[in-house]
């Protein structure tokens, strides 16, 4: 039993300095520049491995120069509420979570009736519905929280350490300087991290002479940025753009 409550507190305190680590991470982040994210070493890794060549293109851009057209549309396209929560939106996470649920009941539908339609004895003949896409309802702060520090992984654990480093994030940080890292660490594209490197691979331009459309169409790409990057001719990308673009005007930049 003494070793069973040993054990426990080593657990306890091992789990208290990790938050302590984060703390000071993001403390320092108040004056200092983040070189790179777990999530960009990972993708860097996977891309190296598979190719054999480290791909990795990123220039940060302070505040005053990431142009307010880059962050007006990813305000608009990410996280409308940005402004207003303290780094979770409840409200957005109960829609997607119907949203999720409705998909999910549509997919089941759909195999049911598949499953009806088979010939009697030749099961698996037809082919199961596609899967239902799965909606988030992260916000800014949760994405940078991930994109930070941790794997991705979908387990309560890991989504209770976001939960946490979010809060720390918004306490520490503020709004202005969470979308000053985001801005210059999410992905663009395959190796494609930050404005500047984004605004370059696909527009050959700084990110402070995008237009509101092109900065509308580097926005949408956000949640796939990897399967946008192979079709820039995709009729969504164009159509969800401009409804961005017309949203803009309404934004308010922290």
């Amino acid at each position: 039993m003494k070793a069973a409550w040993r054990l426990l507190v080593l657990v306890l305190l091992a789990g208290l300095a990790l938050q302590l680590y984060f703390v000071g991470r993001i403390a320092l982040m108040t004056v200092l520049d983040p070189e790179s994210t777990a999530f960009q070493r990972s993708e860097a890794w996977l891309i190296a491995r598979n190719t054999g060549a480290l791909k990795w293109r990123q220039q940060w851009v302070p505040w005053a120069s990431l142009p307010d057209t880059l962050k007006r549309a990813v305000i608009a396209s990410e996280d409308a509420s940005f402004i207003d929560h303290e780094g979770v939106d409840v409200e957005a996470l109960e829609k997607a979570w119907e949203k999720n649920a409705r998909a999910e009941q549509r997919a089941t539908q759909s195999n049911h009736r598949l499953d009806a339609a088979r010939p009697s004895g030749k099961a698996g003949v037809t082919p199961a519905a596609k899967p239902p896409k799965i909606v988030g309802g992260s916000t800014i702060t949760q994405q940078l929280a991930k994109n930070l520090f941790l794997s991705g992984e979908r387990t309560l654990l890991r989504k209770g350490q976001e939960l946490l480093l979010t809060l720390l994030l918004e306490r520490l940080l503020g709004k202005q300087r969470i979308l000053e890292i985001y801005l210059n660490s999410v992905e663009w594209g395959e190796g494609v991290f930050g404005a500047e490197a984004a605004a370059q691979h696909y527009y050959r331009k700084p990110a402070a002479k995008l237009s509101t459309y092109e900065a509308a169409r580097l926005a949408v790409m956000l949640p796939r940025p990897k399967y946008f990057e192979t079709r820039p001719a995709s009729g969504y990308i164009a159509a969800r753009a401009g409804t961005i673009a017309a949203r803009m005007g309404a934004v308010e930049l922290p």
